[in-house]
């Protein structure tokens, strides 16, 4: 028999204690500790558990460097460009894989949709959430052809998982999700910080040892981290994180972690009603063609990850209704547009304190990158004059306090990006273009040290 005891484990990062305290000595989270009941495994449960999994005992050894193999990488082709871009190639065989994010956000449908277009290898989709007949709804809904080589399991017991898995011997593992499946060995409901750790770490010891790639699907908490305890995260090989607004129709996929690859990668996708659509050039869909004469727009040169896009900064000034002028933006930070606002006063002149401003980035992408400081305070200033930007000019700067335009990184990337979609000029920080060849573009490019110069080339 097991033995059972009750200790105290930090719902922030996992740390157990055998009695409660107030603050966790190691993520320094107050009130965080909660009691659960676990049992003591024994030599013949590890054992049984070893078994299912059909593990054996004992396999690995003290090796030197000189006895280990090494060769060529080979990655498993998921069908799927943007999610082998992530990943770094391709899926690597032994791995393990997390996949995070809000509820609704496309997840289940995101590996569903992939999985499905895998013909050439066996896999198994374990859902521990939904039935049988609601995977084949939705997989008619997303007008995808079930593949005979993948076999639905709904299963919540890891024990009985390993069971399946060792009749089955699949080339891919599917668990949907990982706050779904219990274990014998952690004598707590599923979900619990216990309970996620343990089985974390038997499917690691799975994926490792049979050298079958495995895919989580984690669900996220209140504050926008994925659920359970932070060794999760450190446990698994990679984390990806599928992010994007409710209200529009485009998905990011981000790598917050691969020990296989880059985390500057991204993917996106456009959510249909028929699934999820490969976005590869999505510069295309952030613009449109219907500003050309209207005020207050501006096309500016950013890079999520690795990959450069254009996309439209839309801002809307006018005189202030109410005594306390409003500032309000979208997909960018508020305290820098009012700090570009400020060095615009300051700076170059132009009055604003009375005025209400408003800024949109459109497509409802957040946008990070400072390089678009250029093109929000242009389209500030294109709207406060009435003064449309001339069609097919953009731009990339950074902003300084005092009225510097500050380089940029990757800006042959941006340069090229915005030839490739027809633009006819692109006005850059001077710095960037030390060392620089600019005779390989047909683009025109405008260095600008200033603000102002900036304005005089844009408005005259």
């Amino acid at each position: 028999m097991a033995k059972e005891k009750s200790i105290y484990v930090c719902a922030q990062c996992g740390n157990d204690s055998p009695k409660w305290v107030g603050r966790c000595p190691v993520c320094g989270a107050w009130n965080s500790y909660a009691e659960q009941v676990v049992r003591k495994e024994t030599v013949g449960q590890a054992h049984r558990v070893r078994v299912a999994a059909g593990l054996g005992e004992g396999q690995s050894r003290p090796q030197t460097f000189s006895e280990i193999e090494t060769g060529s990488e080979v990655r498993i082709d998921l069908h799927d460009q943007e999610l082998n871009r992530v990943l770094g190639g391709g899926l690597v065989p032994g791995s393990l894989v997390l996949l995070g994010g809000e509820p609704g956000i496309g997840k289940s449908t995101l590996v569903l949709q992939t999985v499905l277009g895998m013909t050439d290898r066996r896999i198994l989709y374990v859902s521990g959430e939904e039935s049988p007949r609601q995977l084949k709804l939705r997989s008619e809904r997303i007008e995808h052809t079930p593949s005979e080589q993948c076999l639905i399991l709904c299963e919540t017991s890891l024990e009985q998982i390993y069971t399946h898995v060792k009749n089955v011997r699949p080339e891919l593992l599917i668990i949907d999700s990982i706050q779904t499946i219990s274990t014998e060995v952690a004598d707590s409901s599923p979900g619990s910080i216990t309970q996620v750790r343990e089985c974390a770490a038997s499917i690691l010891k799975f994926a490792k040892e049979s050298n079958t790639p495995v895919i989580l699907i984690g669900h996220i908490n209140k504050e926008g981290m994925i659920a359970g305890p932070k060794v999760l995260e450190h446990i698994v090989d990679t984390v990806l994180q599928f992010e994007g607004d409710q209200q529009y129709m485009y998905r990011i996929l981000r790598s917050i972690k691969n020990r296989f690859g880059s985390t500057a990668e991204l993917g996106i996708y456009e959510m249909r009603q028929n699934g999820l659509r490969q976005v590869s050039n999505p510069s295309e869909l952030l613009l449109s063609s219907e500003h050309e004469g209207m005020s207050g727009v501006a096309v500016a040169c950013t890079i999520e990850g690795v990959r450069p896009f254009l996309i439209e900064t839309q801002a809307l000034v006018s005189t202030a209704v109410y005594g306390t002028p409003q500032r309000s933006s979208t997909g960018f930070d508020t305290r820098r547009m009012n700090m570009l606002l400020a060095v615009l006063e300051k700076r170059v002149g132009f009055k604003l304190a009375q005025k209400d401003v408003f800024l949109n980035i459109a497509g409802g992408l957040r946008v990070k990158d400072p390089a678009i400081d250029l093109a929000v305070i242009t389209a500030i200033l294109s709207s406060n004059m009435d003064a449309p930007v001339e069609c097919g000019l953009c731009m990339a700067g950074e902003v300084g306090l005092s009225g510097e335009i500050r380089p940029v990184n990757r800006i042959e990337q941006r340069i090229a990006e915005a030839e490739k979609l027809g633009f006819s000029t692109i006005i850059v920080p001077k710095h960037n273009l030390q060392g620089v060849d600019t005779s390989k573009w047909n683009i025109r490019i405008e260095p600008v040290r200033k603000v102002e110069e900036a304005f005089r080339l844009i408005f005259g």
